[in-house]
């Protein structure tokens, strides 16, 4: 029976039920639901609201509930709508009145939203762990590979030499901030609904910082309406799995193009690689594919709930229903991809000479080249054009920069001499980068640093953040 049965003189069909059930969803938020709801008997009892002894009653037959559930010994029945109804359905079957007592000063309203938010805490925690495991396997082949010189793309066109090292980094700073926005998304969740009731409080001496305090919340809200109706948290998780998704999907395009035959890069690990159903040479990067397209899902879910959200009149409405499938389908999707991301890291095999071999076609010294000349007086914009100019005697020729001869170079600016062929050496190109954040092998000692140092910071930010979760 319903908790709303009493002003009606009909249930819903069994197409009704079944259509505005939560349960199929919410039932993996049990954990959450279970802890908010022996949070708040403590706080009945510990404020004369309900016995002690009911209390104490309701919060032994909700962790034995519990249990049940996480062993597969409890039955859902989609009769019971959501999650909370299953378990107090089930809390009163075990111990009659005291279990009907729950309820008291508390709304399915103020009990989702602390349900949502303690699921949305501790998902941010997990994909903040996954996160760093990754970090971690992005830095160790950053070192591994350190002095790999690596051709460097604009427009997906040869530009500069760089490190292998350098560019792996790159990642590593896009997961930092990867980091932050989920950092940023646990925050926005760090604060309890719990007593809010429907939307405008209760008459019932409730503990408010009681329960809070229980749960781990750093706070209370101030605002019974903002307490029930409020998702942005969820938007703030979805927001930061879509943005590393995205990175995550760029990092895996690059994967795939370095594993084919035209880059030759990196050969991935068979262990994330698939095979053809009809050419049995194939070895294909399904997983980075996989990732690729995964990452879809997660900026979906973020749309979907924006679209959710808007013009939503406070405070609580069945709308709100929708809020956590995404949230759960995005989490898990994101963490999934992190951990198959840090597998193919850790297992692909790199090849520093078919990098080295791309990297010494495409005139990728032409830049340095022009800062010889620049560095001699010529303004660098003339100094651009003389060099254009041996590019396009290469081309006619077709050779490289480093195949012309003195003279060659002479015939453009008498300002060049025989030691121009040291702004053609590959590793003096990348090593002359020495400003801060550039590709030289001093810059990038101090970057691997500072990123390692980040790393270890952000695990002790994630430890004492995991103290507070439920």
């Amino acid at each position: 029976m319903a908790l709303w049965s009493g002003r009606f003189n009909e249930g819903v069909d069994a197409f009704t039920q079944r259509f505005g059930a939560s349960l199929p969803v919410d039932k993996a938020l049990y954990a959450q639901d279970i802890a908010g709801s022996c949070a708040h008997a403590a706080m009945l009892g510990a404020q004369k609201i309900i016995s002690e002894a009911d209390a104490l009653d309701i919060q032994e037959a909700l962790a034995d509930i519990k249990s049940d559930i996480e062993q597969g010994a409890f039955t859902f029945d989609i009769n019971d709508e959501d999650i909370h109804m299953a378990v107090e359905s089930e809390l009163t079957r075990r111990i009659g009145q005291a279990g009907a007592r729950l309820h008291t000063g508390r709304s399915r309203n103020d009990q989702v939203a602390t349900d949502t938010r303690l699921f949305a805490k501790k998902r941010a925690v997990d994909l903040m762990e996954a996160n760093l495991c990754l970090r971690e396997a992005l830095l160790a082949c950053a070192s591994e590979h350190f002095d790999v010189i690596l051709p460097g793309y604009t427009h997906m066109q040869h530009a500069q030499p760089v490190l292998f090292s350098h560019h792996m980094l790159a990642y590593v700073w896009m997961l930092t901030r990867d980091f932050t926005r989920l950092q940023a998304a646990y925050d926005a969740a760090d604060a309890s609904p719990l007593g809010a009731a429907a939307l405008a409080g209760t008459t019932y001496p409730l503990d408010r910082a009681q329960t809070a305090a229980t749960l781990g919340f750093a706070s209370v809200i101030p605002n019974s309406l903002d307490a029930v109706s409020d998702r942005d948290f969820l938007l703030d998780l979805l927001y930061a799995c879509s943005v590393s998704a995205i990175h995550l999907s760029r990092l895996c395009e690059e994967l795939i193009l370095w594993s084919t035959s035209e880059f030759g890069f990196i050969t991935l690990s068979d262990s994330f690689s698939t095979g053809s159903s009809i050419m049995p040479q194939k070895k294909n990067p399904d997983f980075a594919e996989l990732i690729r397209g995964k990452s879809g899902r997660v900026v979906g879910d973020l749309m979907a709930l924006l679209m959710t959200m808007k013009s939503l009149p406070l405070a609580y409405n069945k709308d709100l229903q929708e809020d956590k499938q995404g949230a759960i389908d995005a989490a898990q999707t994101l963490e999934d991809s992190y951990v198959c991301m840090r597998g193919m890291i850790s297992t692909m095999e790199i090849h520093p000479d078919a990098m080295l071999e791309q990297a010494s076609k495409g005139h990728l010294g032409a830049t340095d080249v022009a800062d010889y000349l620049a560095k001699r007086g010529l303004p660098f914009r003339q100094a651009h054009e003389v060099v254009g100019h041996l590019v396009k005697l290469c081309e006619e020729r077709g050779c490289n920069l480093d195949d012309l001869t003195l003279k060659d170079f002479q015939n453009e600016s008498p300002l060049f001499e025989a030691d121009v062929v040291r702004s053609l050496d590959l590793a003096a190109i990348t090593r002359a980068r020495t400003t801060y954040g550039g590709t030289g092998h001093e810059a990038v000692l101090v970057q691997l640093d500072e990123a390692t140092s980040a790393t270890c910071e952000d695990r002790k930010t994630l430890a004492e953040l995991m103290k507070s979760v439920v």
